[in-house]
């Protein structure tokens, strides 16, 4: 069987990423660059200034993904790129520029949703991973239990029904005075802590419910903050943030396990920038110890955004013949199975 070469772009956020990938797998090249400095001093992302990065930055990136894998465009087969969901200033340029190369090359255009391709970024970590599975994509946007039921079958058991895990975790560093992104802060904070040292609440929602509710959590820790500061009493951030970080990884692993295990699945997989989170993954292996379901997550490289795994979720578009025409648009809330 013929290989099957694509050239992935990904720019839905603060990274402008491309890649070479092949057969889903096999990762040639992944060139990432980020503009988490750039952002860092406004505390969040500003997504004007994100796209004029994007603007400056694409065209260097996909040339340096193509001499990386030591490739020209007349080895790819087709081009894949994220076009939601995002937001939708980043994403328009990085499908303007798809576009266009798919256009002058004639070559196929392969649209990718954001979130499949996080799902798919377990393919290039683990050779051997095939569906069915249960997959937990976790980050800033997006907190969703996800039945892989087959290559780019999914169903959406639980998500958040306000906060996504990451942004949670954003705001209450912000809250802490930590800075920006507040994730890796807050993990890298709580392993000197100690868990239990404030009884923060564990929010289940309705009796074999699958979602997730984050708000109430947050809304907790920026009370006690408040509290400890109007009593003059001390606040230990490195407490505060184990604490914290206990409270959300327990349920969402509690969660995902049940999940797997009224589908029938002996497979989770985690995905996503909060895939790369310590305290969550040591979670998941504490309370999946005495199970025979198998735990795999990506490296860090491969949970936050990078063109590798969409050219991974492109692969598997390109086999199954769904292409776009020069109509493809941005759609910064696509839903995952649109």
């Amino acid at each position: 069987m013929k290989d099957v070469t694509i050239l992935s772009i990904e720019t839905s956020c603060d990274e402008t990423s491309a890649a070479v990938v092949i057969n889903g797998r096999d990762v040639r090249s992944n060139m990432i660059y980020s503009q988490i400095d750039i952002h860092k001093k406004f505390g969040g992302v500003v997504p004007e200034v994100a796209s004029r990065n994007h603007v400056e930055k694409i065209s260097q990136v996909v040339d340096e993904a193509l001499d990386e894998a030591n490739m020209t465009f007349d080895d790819i087969d087709g081009i894949a790129v994220t076009y939601g969901p995002g937001l939708v200033g980043a994403l328009l340029v990085g499908v303007s520029y798809a576009k266009g190369l798919c256009y002058t090359l004639d070559k196929p255009l392969i649209p990718v949703n954001h979130i499949e391709g996080h799902i798919c970024a377990n393919f290039i970590a683990h050779k051997e991973l095939e569906p069915p599975f249960i997959s937990l994509v976790v980050s800033g946007g997006h907190t969703h239990i996800v039945y892989v039921k087959d290559y780019g079958v999914y169903e959406i058991l639980g998500k958040t029904r306000d906060d996504a895990a990451g942004e949670a975790f954003d705001k209450v560093a912000r809250s802490m005075g930590l800075g920006y992104p507040g994730g890796p802060l807050i993990d890298k904070l709580a392993k000197e802590g100690n868990p239990e040292a404030i009884d923060f609440p564990r929010v289940h929602l309705e009796k074999d419910s699958l979602d997730f509710s984050f708000s109430g959590i947050k809304s907790a820790v920026l009370n006690y903050l408040n509290q400890q500061k109007q009593k003059n009493l001390e606040i230990i951030p490195k407490d505060v943030a184990a604490s914290f970080q206990k409270s959300v990884v327990e349920v969402i692993a509690k969660k995902v396990i049940r999940a797997a295990e009224q589908v029938g699945v002996k497979t989770i997989v985690l995905a996503g920038g909060v895939a790369a989170n310590s305290g969550l993954r040591l979670e998941f292996e504490e309370q999946l110890k005495n199970s025979d379901i198998n735990f795999l997550y990506p490296p860090i490289i491969l949970c936050t955004d990078n063109a590798a795994m969409i050219g991974s979720a492109g692969y598997f578009e390109y086999k199954n013949s769904r292409f776009a025409d020069q109509t493809l648009n941005a759609i910064s809330n696509l839903k995952l199975g649109e």
